[in-house]
């Protein structure tokens, strides 16, 4: 028995009605005049309060189409692709509007620089991009939404689920030392990955024919369907459309299901049907390289006097005031008595020291200065954005930052796991929660 339907819910369906009738009749009026059959638009699927239609569903199929055409990847059955991407659709949808609930919003300035950052991208001028986009049959001001959409849908996540995910330094240890129980290397794989998702909620039933639709495809797979062609006939996952490819992973980026099942396969083999909490996953090892070598930094041990511009010191005071601290260590002051007495910096107190800093610690304008400096060198004063600086140079070295660097992939490897799996399931819940209804059958 069919629940009743929300205010919004019975808006979705008359405006259903209202379309549909309308349509009837332009069918019929035009019949009147001419035997021509007309194709006309209408609703594939209602999702709370909006509809998606043929016309919609159509022109998204034919972009896969074309994408998967330039791939080179086997397109699947048009009814099967056609399923998969009404889903996605829907999905994108629920999205959209819970962002809009919520307020968020991407206005026309923030989205022309999205735009313009694509178009350098690819090093084109805005203008230049929309031409070459239009030569290619795209409709601009759609692709333009589009983009908008997107923008929406990453900060979504990154509002809902991203900033709410925490990785401890604990963490990290553990993880690492597992990894060195398992005696897992950092090897890296290019790896290609179906998703066979399970609803949220899910009864028996539901996992089954999950689990039956990851049987089949693994069956197309070992009958030599082409795996893009069957990502695209079945995976539920975001990157479906691209054959499944999720790019070069290192060991410890591997989710410890995945890297269990793929760690005897050789390039071009594919595992058996995994299981975990959101579905039935089949992966595809599509090239291997091994172990990295050392990471090699430059590092420099440097100590330097900060001065701060503010209502009662200017800019020009402040550097005056370095240059005549400047003239005193040039006749022999000791630097780091000078810092204790005149830097504004919290490293004041241990004489200016920063330490060894690696590239990428400090701002430019610092990093610049001290790549410029020989050791035991002092600087001229330096203007940052937290005031004018007096710099010297003590110490330079090569540093193997291998696992300061595998200490950093680590930490993103588990929030990026993290991220993956509370999205997931945050879709789901909303998914769960929309009013959905198909039309497609009516076709």
């Amino acid at each position: 028995m069919k629940k009743p339907l929300r205010l919004a819910e019975s808006c979705a369906v008359l405006f259903v009605i209202i379309l549909n009738v309308c349509a009837i009749g332009v069918a019929f009026s035009a019949e009147k005049h001419r035997n021509v059959i007309v194709a006309l638009d209408r609703v594939v699927a209602v999702v709370n309060n909006s509809v998606i239609t043929r016309l919609e569903l159509d022109e998204h199929l034919q972009l896969a189409i074309n994408q998967l055409t330039k791939q080179g990847t086997p397109i699947p059955p048009q009814k099967v692709l056609e399923k998969q991407l009404l889903e996605r659709l829907i999905t994108n949808r629920v999205q959209l509007q819970f962002a809009a609930e919520t307020g968020l919003r991407v206005d026309d300035a923030q989205l022309e620089k999205a735009l313009s950052r694509i178009a350098q991208d690819n090093n084109l001028s805005l203008v230049q991009f929309r031409t070459t986009l239009e030569k290619d049959g795209v409709n601009f001001p759609k692709f333009r939404e589009e983009i908008r959409d997107e923008i929406i849908m990453a900060r979504l996540r990154e509002r809902e689920v991203d900033n709410k995910i925490l990785v401890t330094e604990g963490e990290v240890e553990n993880y690492l030392k597992t990894q060195e129980t398992q005696g897992i290397k950092a090897d890296e794989y290019s790896l290609a990955h179906i998703l066979v998702q399970i609803p949220g909620r899910a009864g028996p039933d539901q996992i089954r024919a999950a689990q039956t639709k990851a049987e089949k495809a693994l069956t197309q797979i070992k009958s030599g369907v082409d795996f893009g062609q069957v990502s695209a006939s079945f995976s539920d996952a975001a990157y479906a459309l691209k054959g499944g490819a999720i790019g070069w992973r290192s060991a410890d980026k591997i989710p410890t299901l995945f890297y269990e099942a793929i760690k005897t396969l050789k390039a071009g083999e594919v595992s058996a049907i995994l299981r975990s909490p959101n579905g039935f996953h089949i992966i595809k090892v599509l090239e291997m390289r091994g172990e990295g070598a050392p990471v090699i930094v430059v590092q420099n041990h440097v100590r330097h006097i900060l001065i701060k511009p503010s209502e009662v010191v200017s800019e020009s005071e402040a550097k005056s005031h370095l240059l005549q601290l400047k003239d005193r260590l040039d006749h022999g002051m000791d630097f780091a008595e000078l810092a204790k007495q005149h830097s504004q910096d919290a490293s004041a107190s241990k004489g200016g020291d920063l330490g060894w800093v690696s590239p990428g610690d400090t701002v430019s304008e610092f990093e610049q200065t001290i790549n410029a400096l020989v050791p035991g060198q002092i600087s001229d004063p330096v203007q940052t954005q937290f005031g004018w600086h007096l710099i010297q140079l003590l110490e330079r070295r090569n540093e193997d930052m291998s696992q300061e660097k595998r200490q950093f992939e680590v930490r993103t490897a588990l929030r990026e796991r993290k991220s993956g799996e509370a999205y997931q399931e945050w879709v789901r819940q909303l998914r769960d929660q929309a009013y959905v209804e198909y039309r497609v059958e009516d076709d």
